[in-house]
């Protein structure tokens, strides 16, 4: 078959007789052309472009978290892929003071760095190059639009932890938003299980960034202030949907933001897009991608309804 043992166990699972096996087959073979697959067929994306949408998202969280827990970012042999390959700019590893706060950021940095090789893995030649990726610019937009810094100054993500937290915060409710948001356009039964694990797992991420953040604010009042901020800047950005969901107060804690039903909400493409480009009007390119997304799934519509 495909000679890559994910790609080749999602074909066992999900087809049911030998004829979609050897559709499924001939799909990974066009994949691996670098032609784009149609396994959601003619009413969605693909599963390869979902895919590598999320393997963008995953350089920008990868970059982020390794530079701010080993200084140095991603290697050589796990950037390059199709579309147009671009560098970092920003980032460099913070001076943690709390041992916490360390192992928070070494382990989410671990297990992006992971993240990043197993899209990669199942995605094979058809794997998307990581785009250009700005951590220094585009976080000074955010904070400027937040009210967090005044026009002209600059917020550097890595100055200190808490900095570095407060970025991460930015981040993570996005990452768990973003599978929740693409997988009812999965088809593919094993595709779907391992994007349910990204999921859960980013899910975890954004849990621990929460909570540790609460954490600073029952000793520092002012963290609620600016992660609402964040909350609300990010909100405003994304779309019409009021749904973004800061930390809460200290009296009444706001942990794990869910709907009336208890569950965790998605975002859709325009949304999340809006979101990273740091524009409600988003086109193709911006905020932390300066040149754009690389792959199938790009271009904002400046509407991120539906």
């Amino acid at each position: 078959m495909s000679g890559n043992r994910f790609i080749d166990d999602a074909i066992n699972r999900s087809a049911e007789t030998a004829e979609d096996r050897a559709k499924l087959t001939g799909m990974v073979a066009e994949a691996a052309t670098g032609a784009p697959t149609t396994m959601t067929g003619e009413d969605g994306p693909s599963d390869g472009s979902i895919l590598n949408f999320a393997l963008n998202l995953e350089y920008l969280e990868a970059e982020f978290y390794l530079r701010g827990a080993t200084g140095e970012g991603l290697p050589d042999d796990m950037v390059g892929g199709t579309g147009n390959p671009g560098g970092v700019s920003g980032g460099r590893q913070v001076d943690f003071r709390s041992p916490l706060i360390k192992n928070i950021a070494r382990e989410i940095a671990m297990d992006e760095r992971a993240h990043v090789a197993f899209l990669r893995n199942a995605l094979g030649a058809a794997a998307a190059a990581r785009p250009r990726i700005s951590l220094d610019r585009s976080f000074t937009a955010a904070a400027t639009a937040a009210g967090l810094i005044k026009p002209g100054e600059v917020f550097d993500a890595y100055a200190n932890e808490r900095n570095f937290l407060f970025a991460a915060f930015l981040f993570e409710d996005v990452g768990v938003t973003a599978f929740k948001g693409a997988a009812p356009f999965i088809s593919n039964k094993t595709y779907l299980d391992a994007a349910a694990g990204l999921l859960a797992t980013e899910a975890y991420h954004a849990g621990v960034v929460r909570a540790t953040l609460f954490s600073e604010g029952l000793v520092d009042d002012s963290v609620f202030d600016v992660v609402h901020k964040i909350s609300a800047v990010r909100n405003a950005v994304s779309g019409p949907a009021d749904d973004d969901q800061d930390l809460g107060t200290k009296e009444v804690a706001n942990l794990v933001p869910t709907d009336e039903y208890g569950r965790a909400f998605g975002r859709n493409v325009m949304e999340i897009l809006n979101i990273v480009y740091l524009d409600p009007q988003a086109g193709s390119s911006g905020g932390f991608y300066p040149d754009g997304l690389n792959g199938d799934i790009v271009q904002g519509t400046g509407s991120a309804a539906g």
